[in-house]
């Protein structure tokens, strides 16, 4: 059930209290009979308990029908406010004048950290024991964040604000605390960490902050953790979860090794999945099936795992909840296979025969200004903040929408300005201080297409193969006379022209863990996240300013070009930069060649985990292509016969090649090698 809130009062346009006070009484009511979703500013709306009771009774009247004049009331109630016209703000610093509990209340649900120190030791002085202090007003403040974030009341950013309040506070109870002995109770202990071979954990830790915020005792492991230490820590620590993230694909089979091992040694606690390349169908097809004992759950966002974590860890509701869940990944499974069986594929062969037919006879490829590599050992990071795509930002903290246009969002529009707000001021001082050193390395090679692959020459000559981009191609059957596309298409074959590709890595620097990690030893989750998002934001500023200057400087093929940082979002010029691991060469493996191409170790620091992630997380890679026709474009599944013929092409086993490559196959590997005997 949804609806436009503001629709409602929009007869008393510029009388906003009275507006804010019929917003507040129809969703107050709303809500409860099953509205769940609406459009309305959030930060102009009051506090249903704190309305003027008369302008209340006058609104729910109206509202409810429960009075035949009660519009003409209404009318006359209203007449009160018309002239109270919105102030200039000012800071209120009436709440100072509070008991101390609602004051920490208070500075809890807004975010407020200036005098927490001082309330949590006037709050403890007062109290029995520090533990008192926790349980008490710092629980009971905690749990108003918890309700009015889950009514949507409040939006991720200020949560993140309140646990950074909560956290304060507790590191002054707790040396008194251990002086005393004394344990604080939770809602259950959940052990949180992002896989084998991944370095990126934002989203995990807005999850973990989020859980904090609702009691649970969270053991975050940090990135990169084996299996075993996994299991090992959760042995240990008794937990009552464990929660496991990854962003990039081959994270997806760690997840599913994970299960498995802890089907085999015993496990039966819940396993909540989470990170960008996770879904509910990969979770119910590969991760599921691989923990019968007790059951992985996939969790979408931070609003969702407290409710997912409270429904799997109360005894009263586990059992319901894990039947629901295996019904619903029942269905999932089955959707999926019929889905997949349905979607025409075609052989190898026949993929190939439709490939993008250009004539290369009437193209030339433009030349580098110069072939090898150039390294980029600083860059000036006020002019790539002038590339930043301030999109994605906002999706870390999970509120959707473009920017600018959020910024006056109805409902989360106070609260992307909030953020926008701290964005802007840690981006000066990341600017000013310089707290990051960009780097970058970029090179050129003569080039050729080979079948599906690419060749790269040492020199004009081509006598000298150098390297062998591999590439994969899409095996959909297409309509309309589509192509099955592979990167090699857009590259002149062998004996048709002179071609090249250019490839680059480009990081923010390796200062970023560092300094994330200064301020979350001081609780400052908020910062400390912040940190890492504005880190990710100049790495793909740098991406896309480097890929400005290749087009206009170093390859030249665009000299002209003048394109607006909107048509530059909008991918409107010419040629593409495709990451090995994405959707256009899923394989992350391709990643290494293109490293030892370019050395890019030495020369930028940034380095590949042993599942090609890179570290540090801010970190972006990828090929150049210069073709008129190139595009991006997603490989999809692929069949047997294409890994066979990858396998050979790139001397690896077809086991191997499975694994890299689980993600996209459109077949079971055990029950295919079961069909074969």
């Amino acid at each position: 059930m949804s609806g436009g809130v503001s629709n409602l009062s929009f007869s008393f346009r510029g009388n906003e209290p009275v507006r804010e006070a019929m917003h507040s009484v129809f969703l107050y009511h709303a809500i409860q009979v099953g509205m769940d979703m609406g459009i309305v500013n959030a930060g102009q709306l009051a506090v249903y308990e704190k309305i003027d009771p008369v302008l209340r009774e006058a609104c729910e009247d109206v509202v409810l029908n429960r009075r035949k004049d009660s519009t003409e009331r209404l009318l006359e109630v209203a007449e009160t406010y018309r002239h109270q016209k919105g102030q200039a703000q000012v800071r209120d610093e009436s709440w100072r004048q509070l008991p101390v509990d609602k004051r920490l209340e208070h500075a809890l649900v807004n975010g407020v950290n200036e005098y927490v120190e001082a309330d949590v030791e006037e709050a403890r002085l007062a109290a029995k024991r520090p533990l008192d202090v926790i349980e008490g007003p710092l629980m009971a403040g905690m749990n108003v964040v918890g309700d009015l974030f889950g009514q949507g009341k409040m939006f991720l950013p200020q949560v993140v604000k309140s646990a950074r309040v909560m956290k304060q506070a507790v590191a002054v109870l707790l040396p008194y605390m251990e002086q005393e002995k004394d344990a604080r109770s939770s809602a259950g202990k959940i052990l949180m960490a992002t896989v084998k071979g991944d370095v990126h954990d934002i989203g995990k830790n807005i999850v973990g902050v989020v859980l904090a915020c609702n009691n649970f005792e969270i053991i975050d492991l940090g990135v990169m953790v084996p299996a075993q230490k996994i299991l090992d820590v959760a042995k240990a620590e008794k937990v009552d979860m464990i929660g496991l993230s990854g962003l990039i694909t081959p994270s997806l089979d760690e997840m599913c090794f994970v299960a498995a091992e802890m089907e085999r040694e015993g496990f039966d606690m819940p396993l909540m999945i989470g990170g960008a390349t996770t879904s509910r169908v990969h979770t119910a097809v590969k991760i599921h099936p691989n923990y019968t004992r007790g059951q992985a759950v996939y969790v979408t966002d931070a609003s969702r795992a407290v409710g997912v974590a409270q429904a799997l860890i109360s005894k009263e509701t586990r059992g319901s909840y894990v039947e629901q869940v295996r019904a619903e990944y029942a269905r999932v499974a089955d959707a999926h296979k019929r889905a997949e069986a349905d979607k025409q594929r075609l052989s190898l062969t026949k993929a190939r025969a439709n490939a993008l037919k250009t004539d290369w006879e009437a193209y030339a490829p433009p030349k580098p200004l110069f072939t090898g590599t150039r390294v980029f050992s600083s860059y000036d990071l006020a002019e790539l903040a002038a590339y930043i795509d301030w999109t994605p930002f906002f999706q870390t903290w999970e509120l959707k929408g473009r920017y600018p246009a959020i910024l006056q969002d109805e409902k989360q529009g106070e609260a992307a300005r909030t953020l926008f707000a701290d964005a802007q001021e840690m981006l000066k001082k990341i600017i000013d201080e310089r707290w990051f050193n960009p780097r970058a390395v970029i090179g050129f090679w003569p080039a050729n297409a080979v079948g599906d692959d690419v060749a790269l020459w040492s020199g004009e000559s081509r006598s000298e193969r150098i390297a062998t981009l591999h590439t994969l191609r899409q095996q959909l059957s297409r309509r309309d006379g589509r192509p099955n596309l592979a990167l090699s298409d857009f590259v002149a074959p062998q004996g048709a022209g002179a071609d090249y590709v250019g490839g680059f890595v480009v990081t923010a620097g390796l200062e970023e863990d560092k300094i994330s990690e200064r301020f979350s030893r001081a609780n400052d989750d908020y910062r400390s996240i912040m940190t890492k998002a504005l880190a990710d934001r100049f790495a793909e500023a740098f991406a896309e300013r480097m890929h400005e200057r290749v087009r206009r400087e170093f390859w030249a093929y665009a000299s002209d070009e003048t394109f607006s940082p909107e048509q530059l979002l909008a991918e409107e010029y010419r040629g593409i930069r495709p990451a090995p691991g994405y959707p256009a060469q899923p394989d992350h493996t391709e990643k290494s060649t293109l490293f030892d191409l370019l050395a890019a170790e030495r020369r930028t620091g940034v380095k590949l985990t042993e599942s090609y992630a890179m570290w540090p997380g801010s970190s972006v890679c990828g090929l150049y292509f210069s073709h008129p026709q190139s595009h991006y474009f997603g490989v999809a599944k692929v069949e047997r016969d294409q890994v066979e013929d990858y396998s050979a092409r790139k001397g690896m086993t077809i086991a191997e090649v499975e694994r890299w490559l689980s993600p996209i196959l459109n077949y079971d590997p055990a029950s295919y090698v079961q069909a074969a005997e």
